[in-house]
């Protein structure tokens, strides 16, 4: 008896002393506190605004069912009972596969966000009074019937005005022009961070809206489409969204949802929209014309890389394209455009890229002059200058290279300089075995070292050099000794070459002289 008793007034002093000990230990709970007003106040407004611009806009967006051949059926409108189960034919699905994943494919998981299936279903948006409607080119791709659905259920046939399949843009009519079009806005004043809204009907869910960022502008080089200045965002775009607006607080569109890259046909919040600025040119081209009639100013760019800037005299991250041929009795040249200048602007818009300058000449009209603005020397100035059409430009300019007779490469090698490469001047024996015309004129590239500054750069036996900075200006390729002793002086070179395989157009390479190893 007396061991039990023991034994249980143990037990209940240990119990004790773990009791206080969780007393001592246990801190008591903090009060919930309340979200502050003025953090409640702002998302209030932030939401708001969500929901005035998401009314503002849903009048505006359609759903845009098509039909292609006789395997497939238009999506049916919400309701509609009669509507058959849409198909995809094996062969076309083939072709998808094909495109997307075969040796010609994008190589990157770029996908258009079409309707579910993969064909038929998209986006669009109303442009005008008339009854356009504005969407993505491969939206309505081959259609033989495109049905429009409007945000309340209305229906109506629409009938493809025009298209443009390399910036991927179309414009097809309706009957219907109760419905407001859209307010279009611009991308000129659009930063990274800005808030925008997704609208379209993705999985065929008609007036879906998403919301996120600008996460970067001017995205081209993605192998989606010929002209690329996409503006890049993580508001939501998923099959069905292909031609829908995007558009900022204000509801104006700033650019038209196209492609997605992904790895599930879903969103991964990298999503491509393209620039309504760009949109528009084509757009009304396509409404006046039917079709876009290209235009030009008559000169070769590339864009202006840190290295390039240097040998220019500008500042490192200055943005443009350097013009390094001009066209003999182009607009340009009739403009007073030269090789060296500086392209920063045309037409007010800011030029950064090959692409981007390309896009907007492309879409201006013929024979209408407009702003442009060089730098030359470091300093500003402006011109004006009218393109004109791209076959009349054309004649004047450059005939194609022949091909490249096939011939052994036997040329001499020559000793290499200090940056890794020797040259030799171009003869006509020369131009016959690279493919070169035989009024060209410039070094042919004989040495390539390995481990060189010149092998880093892409330089092959066979390139043509044909001009050079010195001075901060570009020079024609033309005495041997006067190159050899630019070289043979400069810790940095700048040349331009004309690749021997004739895969790419003419660049400028920046080559840096090697440091000495230290002993």
């Amino acid at each position: 008896m007396t061991h039990r008793n023991t034994l249980g007034w143990a037990a209940l002093v240990v119990s004790l002393a773990a009791l206080a000990s969780s007393q001592l230990t246990t801190r008591p709970l903090p009060a919930t506190q309340e979200n502050p007003e003025a953090g409640r106040r702002t998302a209030r407004e932030l939401s708001d605004a969500f929901n005035a611009v998401a009314e503002s806009v849903r009048p505006s967006v359609v759903q845009i069912n098509v039909q292609r051949g006789t395997r497939f059926r238009a999506r049916p409108a919400p309701g509609d009972n009669n509507g058959e189960i849409r198909q995809i034919d094996p062969q076309e699905m083939e072709e998808m596969l094909r495109r997307f994943f075969g040796p010609n494919g994008p190589g990157f998981p770029f996908e258009r966000p079409q309707g579910p299936g993969g064909i038929g279903t998209g986006s669009g948006f109303v442009y005008d009074t008339k009854g356009h409607i504005l969407t993505n080119n491969h939206v309505v791709e081959n259609a033989t019937r495109i049905v429009v659905t409007f945000h309340d259920g209305a229906q109506a046939p629409a009938q493809i005005v025009g298209t443009y399949p390399d910036a991927d843009i179309a414009v097809i009519k309706v009957d219907l022009t109760s419905y407001p079009p859209l307010k279009l806005g611009s991308t000129r004043n659009l930063h990274v961070g800005d808030w925008v809204l997704a609208v379209g009907s993705p999985f065929g869910l008609s007036q879906t809206v998403t919301a996120g960022i600008i996460s970067a502008t001017e995205r081209d080089n993605l192998g989606i489409n010929r002209f690329e200045a996409f503006l890049q965002t993580d508001a939501s775009i998923n099959p069905g969204n292909s031609g829908g607006p995007l558009v900022d607080m204000d509801g104006r569109v700033v650019g038209i949802n196209s492609a997605i890259a992904t790895m599930t046909r879903a969103s991964a919040g990298v999503g491509f929209a393209i620039p309504i600025d760009m949109a528009v040119r084509f757009a009304n081209q396509l409404i006046q014309k039917g079709k876009i009639e290209p235009v030009i100013m008559g000169v070769n760019v590339e864009p202006l890389n840190r290295g390039l800037a240097r040998q220019l005299g500008l500042p490192e991250h200055t943005a443009g394209v350097v013009i390094t041929e001009v066209g003999e009795g182009s607009p340009a040249a009739r403009a007073g455009l030269k090789v060296g200048d500086v392209i920063t602007s045309f037409d007010a818009m800011p030029v950064r890229t090959r692409e981007g300058l390309q896009t907007i000449v492309y879409t201006s009209e013929a024979g209408k002059s407009y702003p442009v603005t060089v730098l030359r020397d470091g300093k500003p100035l402006a011109f004006n200058v009218a393109p004109e059409p791209l076959e009349a430009v054309t004649r004047g300019m450059r005939r194609p290279r022949p091909e490249r007779a096939p011939r052994a490469d036997s040329v001499e090698q020559t000793q290499a300089n200090p940056f890794g490469f020797g040259v030799t001047p171009l003869t006509p024996e020369l131009a016959e075995r690279y493919g070169y015309q035989q009024f060209d004129s410039g070094f042919v590239v004989t040495t390539v070292e390995p481990n060189s500054p010149a092998e880093d750069s892409g330089l092959e036996r066979g390139d043509l050099i044909t001009r050079y900075i010195k001075d901060r200006t570009i020079v024609p390729a033309g005495s041997l000794e006067d190159f050899e002793a630019y070289v043979a002086e400069a810790d940095e070179i700048a040349i331009y070459v004309e690749d021997v395989n004739h895969r790419l157009p003419g660049e400028f390479k920046t080559l840096t002289r090697p440091k000495p190893d230290k002993p």
